[in-house]
């Protein structure tokens, strides 16, 4: 009898000593907010009971001006101008940087973005791999494209890269035990336990989620968040297209990008997804200020 009470009050106090509020490795408990948005994550606990599409519409015009004349000095791309929105996005509104995790909210440390591409420009059977960078305030706009750049050069070659060596050793599992390692992380995850070495090469666990289908030629899709990791935000990139817009009273035709985003909603209120929106779309419209500048 007395064994067992040991063995209960062990695991209770084990219990209380996960379940208490802690810090985590990429991101810092927010304390102070409404009690209402305390509740939502438990009300919306998965991704999807908790997400908000939107789009919105840039003016192309002078960001294919800017592609086109900053290629004469260094490779760029839609993908780095949209790269650079949106660090600029996070950056100047950091409550779009925050995300939910064992039905708590945490203010992100650091900025991460995570972004997909084909491993083979040419090959249509090329299969599409994720690259997550880390961005700092005040990186160059030069700067940034070299560094894409170059993780691109490194995911496109023929050396296997961490991602590769991860999912090779897990997909060799037989799938029950596959499955228990996919549920254990999640409930580590669930707990804060997470360490940052895990954390830090896991594409999942960023700040945004990235996917140009332009690059394809395919128009702006909708897209679900993921119920793995810790990513609030996915931007649907689709197709410059020339579209109806009114100037002056009359109809003209304007070349247009395409964004959609899918947004969880229990990270910040709709006021804070419009000046983030907001920021992105301004340096897209505006690339000489708000990215070469």
């Amino acid at each position: 009898m007395l064994v067992a009470s040991i063995v209960l009050g062990s695991l209770f106090i084990l219990w209380l000593l996960l379940n208490l509020p802690r810090k985590r490795p990429d991101g810092d408990l927010v304390t102070k907010i409404h009690p209402y948005r305390k509740m939502i994550p438990y009300m919306w606990e998965g991704g999807d009971a908790s997400v908000v599409y939107y789009d919105d519409y840039v003016k192309a015009d002078a960001l294919l001006d800017f592609i086109q004349r900053t290629r004469e000095t260094h490779h760029v791309d839609m993908i780095h101008c949209l790269v650079a929105a949106v660090a600029r996005g996070l950056h100047e509104n950091p409550k779009m940087n925050q995300f939910i995790a064992g039905n708590r909210l945490y203010a992100r440390n650091h900025a991460a973005i995570t972004f997909s591409m084909k491993r083979q420009k040419m090959d249509k059977e090329a299969k599409l791999s994720a690259v997550k960078l880390f961005f700092e305030p005040g990186e160059s706009f030069a700067a940034l494209c070299a560094r894409i750049n170059g993780n691109i050069e490194d995911e496109r070659s023929e050396k296997e890269t961490y991602t590769d060596k991860e999912l090779g050793i897990m997909t060799r599992l037989p799938r029950p035990i596959l499955k228990f390692c996919i549920k254990f992380v999640k409930w580590v995850d669930y707990h804060s336990l997470l360490p940052w070495s895990f954390i830090k090469n896991d594409a999942f666990y960023s700040s945004v989620f990235i996917a140009n289908l332009g690059s394809l030629g395919m128009r702006a899709a909708y897209h679900h968040l993921y119920d793995y990791g810790t990513t609030p935000l996915f931007l649907m990139v689709g197709r410059i297209e020339d579209m109806p817009v009114v100037e002056d009273g009359k109809v003209v035709p304007q070349k247009t990008l395409h964004l959609r985003y899918s947004y969880d909603e229990r990270i910040d209120d709709g006021l804070t997804s419009k000046y983030g929106m907001q920021t992105v779309r301004e340096a897209l419209e505006d690339p000489d200020k708000y990215l070469a500048g």
